[in-house]
Order: structure tokens, then C-alpha cells, then sequence
């Protein structure tokens, strides 16, 4: 991250230091290769292409489908149902482990096709319980998506955000349809942006993590990109991704068939430098497909057919296991494989102590203990055991505690006397003394003495 002291063009420039990351924002990142420096050689995304229609119509997009010689966004070689998705992803993440995200990212915006994008999330939220949901969107519609994107589960959010200029918006963009009318020129800019501010404003106060990409348009918004970066990180939102243009005639884009100049490595550069005064900037972005996959810098999406949708799929679970153990040894570096090593499940409402009731969850925190640490692996969502005081679906038990199966202790504020019982049959030890505690210094005294007790049993054999 970079300070300069003038303008966009400015050489005179300092290294400021990024402010440290919390725990519960440092979890969220590292798994995710766009948000991640380190996470995106590690971990593998995965596009879903579910999304056809767009309310937003820019000069720099041309959306291709059945399209597979072109990797920039907006292109795919199909379209999926929701059905179809879900079935895709069962499928690329027993092949790919290290598979840690899955998104929807187009060919058209997700938020205007509302109905295909949020049944897609939540079959996958239920089908793929520990998968992390992220979003791209252009931000028109996402003041009326925000709750429901929450109550998925969805807690990365990328919005592309080109300018906060009405004026500037109206040469980057042709038209927009909101609510049935459609507008075009200053009043489509006003309304766009307008409604991008609210959007990413309350995303942020819900905790969500929101990635801003700005298209980098030489003659156009490199001026501007500096103002982007500060208001948005004053609405909260955590990295911004600036993009080269892209702007080739076969392409069959406005800007393309115009003869728009793309921005060359300097100039990407100087604006990258000037924005990274206020936020930091992402830098390994490969502007990828609509239907990616792998990790970034590669796209495997050509080696994964459409597959019919099953009727009775393979059970998922014993994928989830495995997923979470390779995960487990990639954070901690290898210390996860240890002897000693476990995991453990929290049930904690921010991330930050262990405050909720068993009973309550609806997802439990998947931690690493080695000695790397507590280390945030993942979140699983879960049934609720219950759902009041004197309604406990046993049914919905059985499936909760057959998610937590892999796990050596569950920690919560409080829980019932029969899923403490059920807990310790399947050898998983229930935790309540550390009630509102905070989670890390928690797990880590509970870990030494779990040590301790596997060592006093098998003297001659080390820890299991």
C-alpha cells in the first residue's frame, strides 16, 4: 500500500503499512483467493454461470455464451440452472479439494436475475454447507438484495464501481433498467451510483466484506478512480481492484469498436498507487470468465462437462472431511497433520467470542488447534437443533451432528442436557466453561490440556 502526496500522475510516493487485520476479518480473507495475497495460490474458485440477463448496459461489456476461446468477463461456454450448478459443484469440488470458494459472477449481473441467483445460493448453502458464497454485482440492485444475500450466507460481495461522477458515468455507460423504465445519460449515472453507495454501506454494516472493481478507462475515469477508493473505504468497503480496460475490436464492445485505448502497465500502475493512499489495492485479479475455475491464473472450466442433475446424489460428507483437512494443513503449513493436532467447532455469533447456544446455531466455526495456533478453516451451516425453547427436531439433530462428526470438541454458550449426551456418544466433548470468551485464548487453553490427557492415556504411543 502506497501514500502519495499530489496527484494520479505523482511519483512522490510513500509506503504506508496496511492497518492489521482482526481474527474474524484475517478468517475470512484467507481462504478466499481474491481477497487473499497468499490465499489465491492455495485456494481454487469456482464461477457459476447461472445469471443470462444484465440491467446495465456498458460500453466496455459484450456478455458471449457457448463462448470458450475468450477469458475476460462477461463470457461462458454455457449457461446452468440452478439444478445443473449445484450438481457441477459436487463435481468439481471431489476433483479439486483445494476448491474454497464458489461465486456468481455473471455472464449478465446476478442481482437482476434475482429468482436463478438466490435459488443457486441457497441449494448450494444446502446441499455444500461448508462452501463460501460470494457475489459480483454491478450494485444497481443491491440495496433490495442485501438481507437475503446475508441470510444465505453470503459474506464477500465484489461490486464494480467505475466512477462516482454522474457525468463520467454517462460515457462508460449506454442505459439502465430499474423498475421497468429505463434511463440513460446524467440521470442513469445519479441513480447507479446512488444506489452503489447505499448498497455497499450496508453490506458493510452487516459485516459482509465488500471488494470494489473499477474498470481502469484511459481519458475517461483515470482522474476519478482516487475518489472512488476514498469514499468507498470511508463506507467500509476492504480492497480495491482495479482493472485494466479491455477494449479489443473482435470483442465486439463499444469501447472495443471505437477505438478506446486500453491503459498501459504505467498508467495501471500510477492509478493503482494513487488509490492504494486510502485502500489497499488488489493486484492478482485475471479478470476472469463467468465460468472459472481453478485457481486463479488458470481457468480448468473446459475440463468439467455439464453432468446430468442426479436424482439420488453421492453422499457429501465424506468430501467435506477431507476438504477440511487439506485446508486445515495448507493454513497452518503442515501443523494440522500432526499427532496432536484437531478441530474443533465454535457456535459464536461474530466470530469474536463464544456466545450462542447450541441449540440456537445455524452455523458453526471450524478451527485448526496445532501448533500454528487456533486457525480458522471454515464455517459450516447447519440445521438448527432447535427452533424454541421445546421444539427440537431429532431429525434435524441427526444431521447437525453429522456435521460436526470430524470435529474433537464443540464449544457454545450454553446446551441442552440430550445434545450434550449425543455429542459425547460420537466422542466429542461438549464446552460451556468458556461462555463469552474469546474464541482464540479459549481453544488454546482447552488444546493443552486435551494435549495433556491423550499424552496421560497412551504414554508409550504419543497423542492420537
Amino acid at each position: 500500500m502506497t501514500s502519495c502526496s499530489s496527484t494520479v500522475g505523482s511519483s512522490r510516493c510513500r509506503a504506508v503499512q496496511p492497518e492489521p487485520l482482526s481474527d474474524v476479518v484475517a478468517g475470512k480473507v484467507a481462504l478466499h483467493p481474491c481477497y487473499s495475497r497468499s490465499g489465491h495460490h492455495h485456494f481454487a474458485r469456482m464461477h457459476l454461470p447461472v445469471a443470462p440477463a444484465c440491467n446495465l448496459q456498458c460500453h466496455y461489456c459484450n456478455r458471449k455464451f457457448d463462448c470458450s476461446n475468450e477469458s475476460r468477463p462477461g463470457v461462458s461456454s454455457s449457461l446452468l440452472t440452478p439444478e445443473q450448478a449445484v450438481a457441477k459443484v459436487r463435481h468439481v469440488a471431489a476433483a479439486i479439494p483445494q476448491l474454497s470458494v464458489v461465486g456468481i459472477a455473471g455472464p449478465g449481473d446476478p442481482l437482476a436475475n434475482m429468482s436463478r441467483t438466490f435459488t443457486t445460493l441457497a441449494l448450494i448453502r444446502e446441499h455444500l454447507p461448508d462452501m463460501k458464497l460470494c457475489l459480483s454485482t454491478n450494485g444497481l440492485m443491491l440495496p433490495d438484495a442485501v438481507d437475503r444475500l446475508v441470510d444465505v450466507g453470503v459474506d464477500h460481495v465484489t461490486v464494480t464501481i467505475n466512477t462516482l461522477d454522474p457525468e463520467i458515468a454517462a460515457q462508460i455507460y449506454a442505459w439502465l433498467w430499474l423498475d421497468g423504465e429505463r434511463y440513460s445519460g446524467r440521470e442513469a449515472g445519479e441513480i447507479l451510483i446512488a444506489r452503489q453507495l447505499a448498497g455497499v454501506r450496508r453490506l458493510t454494516e452487516k459485516g459482509v466484506l465488500v471488494k470494489i472493481n473499477s474498470v481502469l478507462i484511459p481519458g475517461i475515469n483515470d482522474q476519478a478512480l482516487a475518489d472512488v477508493s476514498r469514499e468507498l473505504r470511508a463506507s467500509g468497503a476492504f480492497i480495491h481492484n482495479i482493472m485494466p480496460l479491455i477494449a479489443r475490436p473482435e470483442h465486439g464492445t463499444v469501447f472495443g469498436l471505437k477505438g478506446q485505448p486500453e491503459p498501459d502497465a504505467a498508467m495501471t500502475a500510477r492509478v493503482r498507487e494513487a488509490c492504494g493512499e486510502v485502500m489497499p489495492q488488489m493486484t492478482h485479479c485475471q479478470q476472469c470468465r463467468a465460468d472459472a475455475i481453478g485457481m486463479l491464473g488458470e481457468d480448468r472450466s473446459q475440463q468439467f462437462a455439464l453432468l446430468p442433475v442426479e436424482a439420488s446424489p453421492q453422499p457429501w460428507l465424506p468430501t467435506l472431511y477431507r476438504r477440511t483437512q487439506l485446508h486445515a494443513s495448507i493454513l497452518t503449513k503442515g501443523d494440522a497433520d500432526e499427532k496432536d493436532a484437531c478441530l474443533v467447532a465454535v457456535a459464536s455469533t461474530h466470530g469474536e467470542v463464544i456466545d450462542a447456544h447450541f441449540g440456537h446455531a445455524d452455523r458453526f466455526r471450524i478451527y485448526s488447534l496445532s501448533a500454528a495456533g487456533a486457525v480458522l478453516v471454515n464455517e459450516r451451516f447447519t440445521p438448527k437443533y432447535c427452533s424454541g425453547h421445546d421444539e427440537c427436531d431429532p431429525q434435524e439433530g441427526d444431521a447437525l451432528f453429522a456435521l460436526l462428526a470430524d470435529v474433537k470438541a464443540v464449544f457454545c454458550a450454553r446446551i441442552g442436557y440430550a445434545p450434550w449426551q449425543k455429542l459425547e456418544a460420537r466422542g466429542i466433548q461438549p464446552c460451556v466453561d468458556d461462555a463469552w470468551q474469546p474464541i482464540n485464548t479459549a481453544l488454546l487453553r482447552w488444546w493443552q490440556r486435551w494435549r495433556q490427557q491423550c499424552a496421560a492415556k497412551q504414554p508409550d504411543q504419543g497423542v492420537a
